[in-house]
């Protein structure tokens, strides 16, 4: 088997694979799911399967970009070959970029500043905010001790 077979046989390879991490996470997430309500914790349910199939997207969309990103590489480069793949490229980034910002509730690049903050300790459970009819309780409106 020559070297173009081999990167070729690997970038099919890769797109299966997140074919296949998207199915079984999907089917897993499910089963998951209906385990933990059959068990009593249904009012979670839905969100539960929404961020598990919603990892499992993310990774298979990992591999195909990089299955994408073989084939490219290992074919003659052209001018429409590399377009396709800057278009594939940013679409399936820019689905994994939304997908991540809806399953953790912010912005990629704040990940490393607020595990730092709950590292430190200085990170609690969000209070509520204060809203009509509701006054701020005193610990609200103080400003935080250092430590």
């Amino acid at each position: 088997m020559e070297f173009t077979e081999w990167v070729s046989l690997s970038a099919r390879l890769f797109e299966g694979a997140g074919v296949a991490v998207m199915v079984v996470g999907t089917i897993v997430s499910i089963v998951l799911v209906l385990v933990h309500y059959r068990r009593g914790g249904g009012e979670h349910a839905f969100r539960s399967l929404r961020e598990k199939v919603g990892r499992a997207i993310l990774l298979g969309l990992e591999l195909l970009v990089a299955a994408d990103i073989i084939r490219t590489v290992s074919e003659e480069p052209t001018l429409r070959g590399v377009v396709v793949l800057g278009l594939i490229v940013l679409i399936r980034t820019f689905l994994s970029f939304t997908l991540a910002v809806e399953l953790e509730g912010h912005w990629p690049w704040r990940s490393a500043e607020i595990r730092g903050v709950h590292a430190q300790g200085r990170l609690a459970t969000p209070e509520p905010r204060p809203g009509p009819g509701r006054a701020p309780q005193a610990h609200e409106t103080q400003p935080p001790s250092e430590h």
